[in-house]
């Protein structure tokens, strides 16, 4: 019994020892994360990025993630995408982190590594507003108007006031020939901005 009561003693030692250290870490932390909001608001990006990199930790979803932002800001994109497919694979259902690595491929022009992301993002969250709009603008802009009125569907569906969402259903239903649709989403984008030349043009394309 006497050797149980030492057992428990110094296993008690040891856990309380471990709390104690990571409670120091995760104080420290939040020191770092403190001063380097402060940079990021002064716009000294590299400073940031520096004191980050001096407490990494390569498992650390936050750091990463915080990375990615601070070197697209920093218009290091390459590194920028780097640091969020760290964070993201860190995280693989982690919606934020696959929408800050589009920030980085967008400014890359690397648009099939920017749809194939979005597509990630609406197998883990279907109606995700952002990644439908830009998967349906890619889709768009590629003239595949029938995957794209998918997307915006979905979007006004959700949203049916939305300008953005009827505005590109309107001209994606118009390229498919639906002119009745096209016309109804164009008036109803018109109610929220009342003489948008881009709504007003389309208007002008049905006979």
């Amino acid at each position: 019994m006497e050797i149980l009561k030492k057992h428990f003693a110094t296993a008690a030692f040891l856990f309380l020892g471990l709390t104690t250290m990571a409670q120091t870490d995760i104080n420290s932390l939040k020191k770092v994360f403190k001063e380097n909001y402060t940079q990021e608001y002064n716009k000294a990006y590299a400073e940031a990025i520096v004191g980050l990199t001096k407490v990494y930790d390569e498992n650390s979803y936050e750091i990463n993630l915080r990375l990615g932002w601070l070197h697209y800001q920093n218009k290091n994109y390459s590194q920028s995408q780097s640091y969020y497919q760290k964070a993201s694979s860190l995280k693989p259902y982690s919606v934020e982190a696959k929408l800050g690595l589009v920030k980085p491929l967008s400014i890359l022009e690397n648009w099939d590594k920017v749809l194939q992301v979005y597509e990630e993002v609406l197998k883990i969250d279907p109606q995700n507003t952002t990644a439908n709009y830009w998967a349906g603008a890619i889709q768009y802009n590629r003239k595949k108007y029938e995957q794209a009125a998918k997307l915006f569907e979905k979007i006004v569906n959700l949203y049916p006031f939305d300008y953005d969402g009827n505005h590109m259903l309107g001209w994606t239903y118009l390229n498919l020939g639906r002119n009745s649709e096209a016309k109804s989403l164009f008036n109803k984008a018109l109610l929220n901005r009342p003489d948008d030349a881009s709504c007003l043009e389309g208007l002008t394309k049905i006979k």
